[in-house]
């Protein structure tokens, strides 16, 4: 019998990334092939994202494209998975007879046993959230050698009032610290140069007696050469522990993503927050104080219910007083069953797109401002694909998360090299290769300070670079 082929086009977060990898690795463990061609599936496979109004229509959009191939070769099983699934379950399986399976995100071990179903006519919903599951034991099945997105945390507990991923995802549970090891020294001897641990609130990772300063310390001890970072963390959850263990461990890349959402009090209690604009900003101290070189970013929402000029205002000054070097910045958008539903939509789209517009354009002005600096220094690029305007050209980031574009020359894919910056913008530097051997960080510091302990010569090693 022919080998039947799954297809995963995947929407949303790095969460949903990690999440189709580990849909790839059940199937293909019974016995179904992988295909990067929807026109060439059995299955189809839509893992998709609720955490905004626009993924949602986008998914509502494909499925309608997707439509061809079930009327090509009716025998097509076309499946919904994620938090998309759970959310509109009903509505997805009987609107426009499409979609066969609906599966939420704690029931993906069920899939091959629902598919089975599907071929023989039998449309099935599978959206239980649990208490447990976590797939610890499930190998993700992974297609790129250089970065891998590692989930070591499901759900969340702190129940923002915009936020619909506890009710999507369920509670918080995390894998075990063992296994979440075990998986970075597997991708380590496959020939992975970085890895991201991920959760939808990902430092209050909890595994018995370690927290997620444990995790972090562990997992960057597995190979010194091998990049760590992590998304996304929440600020009232950011230990002084992990902003140490952060500064302490070469290898954790030197980003922090924060996001503070607000800049007004009154906004931030209606959010649910747990934080005022006062103790975010002086975690922001702390952490720039203990990480002088850190890179933060952050989420910010424009117009959420009642929210005023003056509360817009304030959020515009955290931004200039923070200086992030990046953000992710949205206009609100209502999602049902979240407490900020029941609180109106009253700000009116007009003044959402305005109020955005101006947090973007005060962010992209920071962010040259930020990397203006980095016009003739020299700075560590790992290489990870061709860049997106020309095959001649290699992309890759910076221990900052910064992304970074320069000629291929000899480099290639993996190779961690220094780029000397001769041109920004805000999102994306531009460089030229360095044909020396990258020293590693011990190979390029006087061994009196490695011996004296890194940490009481900080003030050494900042003016030393």
């Amino acid at each position: 019998m022919q080998q039947r082929k799954v297809y995963i086009e995947t929407y949303g977060c790095q969460m949903n990334l990690a999440d189709s990898e580990v849909v790839a690795g059940i199937m293909n463990s019974n016995d179904y092939g992988i295909t990067t061609d929807a026109a060439d599936a059995d299955i189809i496979f839509v893992n998709t994202c609720s955490v905004r109004d626009n993924a949602e229509h986008r998914v509502h959009q494909r499925l309608q494209t997707l439509k061809k191939y079930k009327s090509n070769s009716p025998g097509v099983v076309i499946g919904v998975l994620g938090c998309m699934a759970e959310r509109l379950r009903t509505e997805l399986i009987e609107k426009g007879n499409i979609v066969d399976l609906v599966v939420g995100p704690d029931e993906y071990r069920r899939l091959p046993e629902l598919v089975e179903n599907a071929m023989s006519g039998e449309k099935g919903i599978a959206v239980r959230l649990s208490r447990v599951e976590n797939y610890d034991d499930i190998v993700p099945l992974r297609t790129e050698g250089i970065s891998a997105w590692i989930s070591v945390m499901r759900g969340c507990d702190k129940f923002c009032t915009f936020c619909v991923v506890p009710f999507t995802r369920g509670r918080e549970r995390s894998r075990t610290l063992k296994s979440v090891v075990e998986e970075v020294r597997r991708l380590n001897d496959s020939g992975f140069k970085e890895v991201t641990l991920l959760g939808q609130n990902v430092n209050s990772y909890r595994d018995g007696d370690s927290d997620f300063a444990d995790l972090m310390k562990a997992v960057s001890e597995v190979d010194r050469s091998m990049r760590i970072r992590f998304t996304t963390s929440h600020p009232k959850d950011m230990s002084e522990k992990l902003i140490r263990t952060i500064a302490e461990n070469e290898n954790i890349c030197k980003y922090i993503h924060l996001p503070i959402q607000s800049g007004s009090d009154r906004i931030l209690k209606l959010m649910n927050r747990t934080y005022t604009r006062a103790e975010y900003l002086r975690l922001v101290e702390k952490i720039k104080c203990t990480i002088p070189a850190v890179s933060l970013s952050t989420d910010i929402i424009a117009g959420f219910p009642t929210e005023t000029e003056e509360d817009h205002k304030q959020t515009l000054e955290v931004m200039k007083h923070v200086r992030y070097d990046g953000a992710f910045m949205f206009k609100y958008s209502p999602r049902e069953n979240t407490k900020a539903w029941e609180m109106g939509d009253d700000i009116s789209d007009g003044i959402k797109v305005q109020r955005l517009n101006e947090i973007i354009e005060l962010q992209q002005k920071i962010s040259l401002e930020q990397n203006q600096p980095l016009i003739g220094q020299t700075v560590e690029v790992l290489v990870e694909r061709e860049s997106a305007k020309s095959s001649d050209e290699w992309m890759g980031r910076t221990d900052a998360n910064k992304v970074t574009v320069f000629p291929k020359g000899d480099a290639t894919i993996g190779d961690l090299v220094k780029i000397k910056i001769h041109k920004v913008n805000s999102a994306t530097l531009f460089g030229t290769l360095e044909k020396r051997k990258v020293a590693t960080l011990q190979e390029s510091i006087p061994l009196e300070y490695w011996n004296a302990g890194i940490n009481r010569h900080s003030r050494h090693l900042k003016s030393y670079f």
